[in-house]
């Protein structure tokens, strides 16, 4: 089997925590803001879209626990490498770390374009 230096992975893992966490919190906001602009537009056009970002408000929460247990999975992993082969992790793990990095991006990209559609939705709603 092949090692490499694994300097790097633990302050990745920190960080797509964090970063999930604040998603979760942002997903709060905007399901509060929801609650608003559907209070105000009972019409069927601004339900229907109501609906829709609810039923996505809940896919990306579902979203981030995924992450963030593929994270802690691979985190305790890197941790028990580390430690059976003093700092260093099997390339395989370089390889999930890779895997879980573009996750992270796709899940950036699609909760920002979310956010931004419901945004819109807000404001001709309000």
């Amino acid at each position: 089997m092949s090692y490499t230096n694994a300097i790097n992975l633990g302050p990745a893992h920190q960080e797509w925590l964090k970063a999930l966490d604040f998603y979760k919190t942002e997903l709060d906001i905007l399901e509060g803001r929801l609650a608003e602009v559907a209070g105000k537009n009972t019409a069927l056009e601004p339900s229907e879209s109501a609906e829709h970002f609810q039923n996505q408000f809940i896919v990306q929460r579902n979203n981030i626990d995924e992450l963030k247990h593929a994270i802690n999975q691979h985190a305790h992993l890197v941790f028990e490498d580390t430690k059976q082969h003093v700092g260093r992790v099997e390339e395989g793990r370089l390889v999930d770390h890779k895997k879980i990095e573009e996750e992270m991006m796709l899940f950036e990209k699609i909760i920002n374009e979310l956010r931004h559609e419901f945004n819109r939705y807000a404001a001709k709603w309000i």
